[in-house]
Formats: structure tokens, C-alpha cells, sequence
């Protein structure tokens, strides 16, 4: 800072000088770039689209077993005997995606388990993502999806095989390099 005396034994100060300036937006500038590669904002996106996935994937789940409390058959089943089923899904553990599932996210919703707009709301995009794996003879659901941030590749439940649903599956940490679903039971 430069001083400036005027005959007193005042001093006034006149203000920054352009070097000083510099120096303090350099070390701003620094600080901003430090902190935007700790945040790092497109993991930050994948996190919450994960989330939303991962919400959308408890719900299905959720819905299915009320369904079945409510009915005594899975929403799959077309007749009361379950000899039949609808939208790809057999007697044994069979994986489809819930976006195919229409007419049995339709059982659900005539139930009153799901949202009449349950569709609309999570969206084509989302419905892709999930994979439901069913099975009427014992009465199970497994409702999974592929995790795309590396917190939720990381994540303890992604273990499960994209085939058959079972847990034996080994994720690399690397949500390029991994093939395991996560999978609400």
C-alpha cells in the first residue's frame, strides 16, 4: 500500500496497488480451481440421478410386495393361477426391465400401490435403467439397477450379476468397468 503524507503525522492510505490486486485474484483463482476439482460436478450429477434411480428402484420393490400382500400372486401373474404372466417375466427368476413391464406396473397401479402416473413421473429414461428380476413360486422380487457414480460402484450392495441376479458378482470400483447391479431384496 502506498502512504501518502501530507505534513501531519497522519498517515492516509490511497488504496491497492495493481500488483496487489493481481496477486490476491491469483490466489482466488487458485482456491476456485482447488475446489471445483475436490467437488467435481459431474460426479456430483451422476450421484444425484443415482439417487433418484435408486429411489425409483425402492419404490417398484415396495410396490410389488404390497402388491403381492394385497392379492396373494405378483402383479406379473395374467390369470389367478399364475400359469400365465405378462410382460416377459416366468415361473423361474427372469430378468426384465421395468420400462417393458407396463402391463405389470399397470396391475400395481389398478392395485392402488403405485401412482396413476407412476410412469410419467419416473420416466422412460429411469424405467430403462432398473431391472426387475421375478419368480412367482417363491414369491420373490429383486429390483436392481447399474450405478454410474463410483460412491454408489463402490457401495456394498452392488454385488449382484445382470443375468441371473444372483450376489456373486465383483465390482471393479470403476462405474465404466462395472458390470454388478445394486438390488433391493
Amino acid at each position: 500500500m502506498k502512504k501518502f503524507n501530507k505534513g501531519s503525522t497522519l498517515s492516509l492510505l490511497k488504496g491497492f496497488t495493481l500488483i496487489e490486486l493481481l496477486i490476491v485474484i491469483a490466489l482466488l483463482g487458485a482456491l476456485a480451481v482447488g475446489l471445483l476439482a475436490a467437488l467435481d460436478p459431474f460426479e456430483q450429477l451422476k450421484k444425484g440421478t443415482d439417487t433418484g434411480t435408486r429411489n425409483t428402484v425402492s419404490e417398484i420393490q415396495g410396490a410389488v410386495i404390497r402388491y403381492y400382500a394385497i392379492k396373494n400372486q405378483m402383479p406379473w401373474c395374467a390369470d389367478t393361477n399364475c400359469s400365465t404372466y405378462e410382460d416377459g417375466l416366468a415361473d423361474t427368476v427372469t430378468a426384465v426391465t421395468a420400462n417393458t413391464m407396463t402391463n405389470t406396473i399397470g396391475n400395481i397401479v389398478t392395485a392402488g400401490e403405485l401412482k396413476t402416473d407412476f410412469i410419467t413421473i419416473a420416466g422412460t429414461a429411469t424405467l430403462t435403467k432398473i431391472v426387475v428380476f421375478g419368480s412367482n413360486t417363491s414369491a420373490t422380487v429383486q429390483v436392481c439397477y447399474k450405478p454410474t457414480a463410483k460412491s454408489f460402484t463402490n457401495d456394498p450392495n452392488t454385488k449382484f450379476l445382470p443375468t441371473t441376479g444372483a450376489s456373486t458378482c465383483v465390482s471393479t470400483g470403476n462405474p465404466t468397468t462395472n458390470t454388478c447391479l445394486w438390488c433391493v431384496l
